[in-house]
């Protein structure tokens, strides 16, 4: 995972951002000085992918008190892709809590790329996690729902009430990938042969494929982000989305599987929560401060957005966001605090 920002002081992690106006620069400054980077390469394993403008580049702040900071293509839109997954899983928590998504779905690790079969084999059928497609296929179908269309409804409506504004279907995105997605049918139905998913393994995937093809730009993954960060409130609607526990499980979820087999790599340059799409998108969760919310579509060969990894990891440095970041406590400063 290449994040290198060059010569950036680290911050250490505090329990408030900067002032209002120190955010608005450093956002700025964060697309300013990756605009021009020319890494990467546009996915098109998703035929409807490969006509992205490479070129697009967006950078979001939103604040846990709605203070909402933009830079670059923010209007843009795109498909929201395995990003998905972290709120699906969110809204299934909600509904079924933590010991029913821990033993079902599972917590770890594959350590294996993102859809590969070998792993749920490895594993007596068990998915492993929510973020690999395995997890996210058998957590599509564990949402509240009579029919696939009653779930679909409820994903549309929990993914909008995240982002605070209604989410539609990017329906070309949909049909590339319904047309190309045979390996996650397969997928679907090695789980069903291990009893892992009771409902229509087929109707499970087109799900799970149209709500990777919902719609959204930077500015809502940084608020959906900012909502898991607020403990589930949405900042800018004040709407409650998901419990504060709902959020805690979400993001150590995320923490240890967001980037899959890199997940490791992820957090010791970036040190938060976080999530990508192969269309682009980019969500990072500072727990109590903000979500970080980018685009851009050139990808490095793991699947993650190149400058978004690279503006995420500039911003985690410079706003104190890095949980693992801190300074010495002198023991002047601890008589101080003391007396």
């Amino acid at each position: 995972m290449d994040v290198d920002v060059g010569d950036v002081a680290q911050a250490a992690y505090t329990g408030h951002l900067p002032e209002w106006s120190e955010v608005e620069s450093l956002v700025e400054a964060a697309h300013r000085r990756f605009k021009s980077d020319a890494d990467g390469t546009v996915a098109d394993y998703i035929p409807v992918l490969a006509q992205a403008d490479p070129e697009l580049f967006a950078v979001c702040v939103a604040e846990v008190d709605g203070g909402v900071h933009t830079a670059g293509d923010i209007q843009v839109e795109f498909s929201i892709q395995s990003i998905s997954k972290a709120f699906v899983c969110a809204l299934v928590c909600q509904e079924y809590g933590h010991e029913v998504v821990r033993d079902r779905i599972g917590v770890n690790n594959t350590g294996l790329a993102f859809n590969s079969v070998i792993a749920i084999e490895l594993n007596d059928g068990h998915p492993m996690n929510p973020m690999v497609n395995a997890g996210a296929i058998a957590t599509t179908a564990l949402m509240p729902g009579a029919t696939p269309d009653e779930q679909w409804d409820n994903i549309v409506s929990g993914l909008s009430a995240f982002a605070g504004r209604p989410l539609t279907v990017d329906d070309t995105v949909y049909r590339s990938e319904a047309d190309t997605n045979q390996r996650n049918r397969a997928i679907a139905r090695l789980l069903e042969s291990y009893g892992r998913i009771e409902l229509d393994p087929l109707a499970v995937v087109d799900v799970y494929t149209r709500q990777c093809a919902l719609r959204v730009t930077a500015r809502d993954l940084a608020v959906m982000g900012a909502t898991l960060a607020d403990g589930g409130v949405n900042p800018v609607t004040g709407q409650r989305v998901v419990s504060a526990g709902v959020c805690r499980d979400t993001l150590a979820i995320l923490a240890a599987n967001g980037a899959y087999e890199r997940s490791g790599e992820w957090l010791f340059e970036i040190g938060l929560p976080g999530k990508s799409g192969v269309a682009g998108g980019l969500v990072t969760v500072a727990p109590g401060k903000a979500g970080i919310g980018t685009f851009s579509p050139p990808l490095d060969a793991a699947g993650n957005s190149v400058r978004g990894q690279r503006a995420t990891a500039y911003l985690s440095r410079v706003l104190g966001l890095n949980i693992f970041a801190s300074h010495a406590h002198t023991l002047a400063a601890q008589r101080k605090d003391r007396a």
